[in-house]
């Protein structure tokens, strides 16, 4: 009797690390660092399948508009947890400016962090549809369209 263990990837690790949600072990996009390239042209830059697993990542038409409400999420957690850490280290007063610098603050590290969250939310939007095989050898990827 053959004892094979799979060691199945980590949730979480996989989605920072935007990999596929199907394997968990393929890149999603083509250039794993979002502000590598200058050019915001290529932020998305993703394979057409899995190189691992050969999951189809664009499913269907239109499939990444949906992205756009996993980005707003983020957004807000983002926004919540600054502001909740912003009142906890500094503390948050209508008397002097404090809030009004961390609405400043804020708003530049959601600017910033503006390509790595466009690509996660495709990660995380992406998993919604697609679910984990641990035996993605044996069963061929799912067919959207």
């Amino acid at each position: 009797m053959e004892n094979t263990k799979h060691s199945t990837p980590n949730y979480f690790l996989s989605i920072f690390k935007m990999r596929c949600p199907r394997c968990r072990k393929g890149k999603m996009f083509q250039d794993a660092n979002a502000y590598r390239k200058i050019s915001l042209k290529h932020i998305f830059d993703m394979y057409d399948n899995c190189p691992v697993c050969d999951q189809k990542y664009d499913m269907e038409p239109g499939f990444w508009y949906g992205t756009g409400y996993v980005s707003y999420a983020l957004a807000v957690a983002i926004s919540t947890s600054t502001f909740v850490a912003w009142w906890v280290l500094i503390g948050v007063s209508t008397e002097d400016n404090r809030i009004f610098y961390w609405l400043g603050t804020n708003s530049v590290a959601l600017v910033v962090l503006q390509p790595w969250m466009m690509r996660l939310s495709r990660v995380i939007y992406m998993r919604f549809f697609v679910g984990y095989d641990k035996d993605y050898k044996q069963h061929k990827p799912k067919e959207f369209e």
